[in-house]
């Protein structure tokens, strides 16, 4: 492989990586497409979304996490942003941004909820095709709408 054969093919992942990520915000945002969004991430995948949204280890528990997420978020638009990617071969990590408002439904009522916070994810390329690893989400900011960051930069929102 020649230094600009090398070269495309970075540039050339990178945007398949791009790619996924996007695919998986807007799955996210057609109500949380649980079959859609487990073929996203590798067989052994982890999707770590901390005290607020639990671990959820293997594609089928990513799937059943995502399955019941719609009745709890029942609107949310992922926004992610300022990437940083870096691929090795056929493995490579990458940092997002998340800004996304969105409604959390818990017994009864809604709450509009800004959100804010770091995605930390790996990727593996299996078959030719990139897949997530490992996501995690770090938040920074869950905060209600009518109140702002300024006032509750974290609501007592639960979910799991």
């Amino acid at each position: 492989m020649t230094d600009l054969d090398a070269r495309l093919q970075r540039l050339e992942d990178r945007e398949q990586l791009r790619e996924l990520k996007h695919r998986y915000a807007a799955l996210c945002d057609a109500d949380y497409d649980a079959d859609g969004l487990a073929e996203l991430f590798t067989a052994d995948a982890v999707w770590d979304g901390g005290e607020v949204m639990g671990r959820h280890e293997g594609r089928e528990a990513i799937r059943t996490f995502f399955a019941a997420s719609s009745a709890q978020m029942p609107f949310a638009i992922h926004h992610v942003l300022n990437e940083r990617l870096d691929v090795d071969g056929d493995r490579a990590t990458g940092r997002w941004y998340l800004w996304q408002p969105c409604v959390f439904a818990a017994d009864g009522e809604s709450a509009a909820l800004w959100m804010a916070g770091r995605y930390e994810d790996s990727y593996r390329r299996e078959n030719a095709e990139w897949r997530f690893a490992h996501v995690k989400i770090e938040l920074r900011m869950l905060s209600p709408y009518e109140h702002g960051w300024a006032v509750a930069p974290f609501g007592a929102v639960q979910a799991k």
